[in-house]
């Protein structure tokens, strides 16, 4: 019999033994990979574990979406590391709680709808790079340290490894035809960890990364200066962390919009990662945002609600105060092969389909995003050229739909009739469609369907008129709006006004 509680979302069933299970999946794979991103910057291990119990906790609560998990993220961490290594880990918590307050500030501002602005080739690039890194940052786990050098593993430690991994993935993709009850990806970890354990095989552990014994996060105001130097150190850092995890947050949050087919809360999401972030300055956590992966495997377990990342949180918590022990005997080939299960299925492999079906621009820019997202692991710039680069096509595509139809009446007097968007990238086209020396001593110019959207328009049909108006030739603008009549220097001459026809669309001037 299945049990459902209304948690925090009055709106929302919560499947008791769904949510559990997931959490607990999720929290398994969390772990390795906070450890790893701390230990790569040069923070204490602990910090990563603390990061993941403090920002999934407050999201899961608080956050824009059921489903979404957060905890410390590489994209955000990697921001830091050149922080850490001139300034300490001091200034880090100090940039941590200031990029809090910054998401904080975006969300209050409800500025979090601008990510409408990310086209869709961008999302396929940002999800496609996104899967390539996710599996890319496995490899790792296929190495070891020889001598202070990181080798690839060998013989038989090389051919355990990529045995566990291979049971790992057979579980996860053919368990699932056997039931549904449980996670497939969590019986995977429970297998490869018994069969460890049970026959005494030497393999990788979580232990070999870092250990993950402590205490309840510590209270701990940053040890700073006070001052404007300090801040003027801190603020590119928490501005950059603050952009890094709001982009991957709201695509994230997008994503599951997809796959759930239900809507979030992009600008609560930015008020609850930021207080998350500042939690995490002042009780020695190193930040972060929604992780994507761990955000897929708490889906594809099931996980509808809230719930999940809650139980994800306190497992963390609770693996850090009693657990470790156990937890840093897992197998480290579980996890991975967990992880690249993960990696697959985010892959927007139905781009391969459409792609002979998508504009070659719009290729171009789902494979620029993805590759800086690999090369860089900068998701924010990638997605930032992304979005420039549609822009721009847009802009430039929409320019060449400028045209004008021509006639000359019974009375002697041309018409142009304008179609298209007249703006900045189409006023050079507009230019073109007129023949001031030729055309008769009156024009009428008729903008019933067309649209003057800047000052770049106003400009280019001020000229037009100037032109015509030099060779003594009178020119009739009809079906303007009011602001553009206001706007254009010699408007009392030369526009014909028809209040019943003429638009009162807004024309932007900043």
């Amino acid at each position: 019999m299945k049990q459902y509680f209304n948690f925090f979302d009055f709106t929302q069933k919560v499947n008791y033994k769904t949510e559990i299970l997931a959490g607990l999946t999720v929290a398994m794979t969390m772990i390795p990979e906070s450890l790893s991103f701390a230990i790569l910057a040069g923070f204490p291990p602990l910090t990563g574990l603390y990061a993941a119990f403090i920002m999934g906790l407050i999201t899961a609560i608080f956050g824009g979406r059921p489903g979404m998990v957060s905890g410390g993220a590489g994209a955000t961490v990697i921001v830091l590391i050149a922080l850490m290594k001139s300034n300490g880990l001091e200034y880090v918590f100090a940039a941590v709680a200031l990029a809090g307050i910054l998401q904080i500030f975006v969300g209050i501002f409800k500025l979090g709808k601008f990510i409408r602005l990310v086209p869709q080739p961008v999302m396929f690039g940002f999800v496609n790079g996104l899967a390539i890194v996710i599996f890319m940052s496995q490899m790792e786990q296929f190495k070891t340290i020889v001598n202070g050098q990181s080798e690839w593993l060998s013989g038989s430690p090389m051919f355990i490894m990529l045995g566990l991994v291979a049971l790992t993935i057979a579980i996860v993709l053919f368990f699932p035809k056997v039931t549904k009850a449980v996670p497939a990806s969590l019986v995977a970890i429970i297998v490869v960890f018994s069969l460890v354990f049970f026959f005494a095989i030497e393999t990788k552990t979580v232990k070999d990364i870092a250990s993950v014994s402590g205490g309840f996060p510590p209270f701990h105001i940053p040890k700073i200066p006070v001052n404007l130097a300090t801040l003027q150190i801190i603020f590119p850092y928490a501005l950059i962390m603050a952009s890094v995890g709001l982009t991957e947050g709201l695509l994230t949050l997008n994503l599951v919009d997809e796959i759930t087919e239900t809507k979030g809360n992009g600008n609560r999401e930015c008020i609850a990662q930021g207080s998350a972030n500042i939690l995490n300055g002042f009780f020695f956590g190193m930040g972060g945002c929604p992780m994507i992966a761990q955000t897929l495997v708490n889906l594809s377990a099931g996980s509808r609600a809230r719930l999940s990342g809650i139980i994800a949180a306190l497992t963390i918590l609770m693996i850090i105060l009693f657990g470790a022990p156990i937890i840093e005997q897992l197998p480290i080939a579980a996890l991975v092969g967990v992880m690249i299960m993960v990696a697959i299925g985010t892959f927007e492999w139905a781009s391969f389909r459409i792609i002979n079906k998508m504009p070659k621009h719009d290729i171009f820019v789902g494979v620029v995003v993805a590759l800086i997202t690999i090369l860089l692991h900068n998701l924010a710039l990638a997605v930032l050229i992304g979005v420039i680069i549609s822009a721009l096509v847009f802009a430039w595509e929409s320019a060449k739909r400028i045209r004008a139809k021509k006639y000359i009446d019974e009375k002697g007097v041309k018409h142009y009739e304008i179609y298209g968007p007249l703006f900045f990238g189409s006023t050079t086209a507009f230019a073109e469609k007129f023949d001031v020396s030729n055309d008769p001593k009156e024009i009428i110019i008729d903008f019933r369907e067309s649209k003057i959207t800047d000052m770049s328009a106003i400009d280019a049909v001020n000229k037009i008129t100037e032109r015509y108006a030099k060779l003594n030739k009178t020119v009739h603008l009809q079906h303007l709006s009011a602001d553009c009549r206001t706007l254009l220097k010699n408007a009392d001459k030369i526009i014909d006004v028809n209040i019943l026809e003429d638009p009162t669309y807004k024309i932007a001037i900043d």
